[in-house]
């Protein structure tokens, strides 16, 4: 294998480390000439030929071009393959199953999207996960074995300790005991399994806005009201999976919400989960309500009310920004992020105008003084997420020429 040549006397691990930095100085940058790779690296331009010749001998990268135009004689670019490796994710909701194919390079291509309508999946949930992979699989011009790795984004998590789902009651079919293993005897690739807003936040570690930053929480509300919480740059998970799971969280300005695991809600998903925000705004006398399922209506009626100097909808927007910074003055109490990003429609629906109120409501109920950010990642942020996690595994796989 390409790790086993080179100059001798070079370790051999040490190529590795300089073939992986020169790989990632290409998913970063695009096409690079040789130089530009040494200069990046700070390797000599001997070594970096070397290297180069290592990388397309593996069939990793291949010569796109030359640097015509640019000052000075032209150069060979080198970019990676994208063909080297695929990687999948899926994005599952009581609604639809939503799966994406991404090359090694992260470029998405095929989609697929599985309507599963009404309470009792009309198939066994193995047979709508294949179906999903397989519709994207096959929209990217790809057979299911071309696949290297399968990351699954669901609502709740599922119990490492059990292998069964939990805080997803409403995701109905996925709470077999026997579910993990069947995904597993079914599909030829290893599959993981994480949690939906987990999945979006690394999606914003990775591409948006908590780039660069080790200790951030995302606050999520779309169809349920959550939390990632990102601590020395990695995900905390929890004992049983179920970090994160702040809709149970007891807040004032709610009911106490008990046997709440049955009850499915707690007092901040009750406060200020998108379902009560059609509620509350007709407490405030806006009778234009959209017509439409809550999260839909509550991201319609925080777009309305960010656009609104004064009068109810404003009003609006301010209760709701202290419901909101109720709940989170207990978890930046508790963790002191450095960060806090919102995410999912019914919070970035309200951009800039909600982040600002929601920041200084906190900064009056928390002594803990993180900075506010609202996501990035607008399309599709859990699939994105899902596909982050699995070519970050594929990556060190395929990446690693001292294999």
């Amino acid at each position: 294998m390409a790790g086993t040549s080179g100059t001798p006397g070079t370790p051999r691990v040490l190529r590795a480390m300089n073939d992986r930095a020169a790989l990632d100085l290409l998913l970063a940058h695009g096409p690079l000439s040789r130089t530009r790779i040494g200069r990046l690296t700070g390797l000599s331009k001997p070594t970096a030929s070397q290297l180069l010749a290592r990388l397309e001998a593996a069939g990793l990268v291949r010569v796109t071009g030359t640097s015509e135009g640019r000052p000075g004689p032209s150069a060979q670019l080198y970019a990676i393959d994208p063909a080297v490796a695929y990687a999948a994710g899926l994005d599952v909701t009581p609604r639809r199953i939503r799966a994406a194919v991404a090359d090694i390079t992260g470029r998405t291509v095929g989609e697929y999207e599985l309507p599963t309508p009404g309470r009792r999946p009309a198939q066994p949930v193995v047979r709508l996960v294949t179906d999903a992979l397989d519709g994207a699989v096959k929209a990217a011009g790809l057979v299911r074995s071309d696949v290297r790795r399968l990351v699954i984004g669901t609502p709740g998590a599922f119990d490492p300790g059990t292998g069964r789902l939990r805080y997803a009651a409403h995701l109905p079919g996925w709470h077999s005991p026997t579910l993990l293993a069947d995904l597993a005897a079914e599909l030829p690739m290893p599959v993981e399994y994480e949690n939906d807003v987990n999945l979006a936040a690394l999606a914003e570690q990775r591409l948006g806005a908590a780039r660069g930053h080790e200790d951030f929480v995302l606050l999520w509300n779309q169809e349920g009201l959550g939390a990632a919480l990102v601590l020395g740059g990695r995900l905390h998970r929890g004992w049983t999976g179920g970090a994160g799971e702040v809709g149970f969280l007891p807040v004032p300005g709610a009911p106490l919400v008990r046997q709440v695991t049955r009850a499915g809600s707690g007092g901040y998903q009750e406060l200020a989960g998108a379902q009560a925000l059609p509620g509350l705004a007709r407490e405030l006398g806006i009778s234009d309500v959209p017509r439409a399922p809550y999260a839909e209506a509550a991201a319609r009626l925080v777009a309305r009310a960010a656009d609104h100097a004064d009068g109810p909808h404003r009003d609006l927007l301010r209760a709701y920004a202290t419901r909101l910074a109720t709940g989170l003055a207990s978890l930046v109490s508790v963790l002191d992020p450095e960060l806090v990003v919102l995410g999912g429609s019914a919070l970035t629906a309200g951009g800039e105008v909600l982040r600002g109120l929601v920041q200084a409501e906190l900064a009056e109920l928390a002594a803990a003084r993180p900075r506010l950010a609202v996501a990035e990642v607008r399309d599709h942020p859990v699939l994105r997420g899902a596909l982050e996690s699995a070519l970050a595994a594929t990556r060190d796989e395929v990446f690693d020429t001292a294999r």
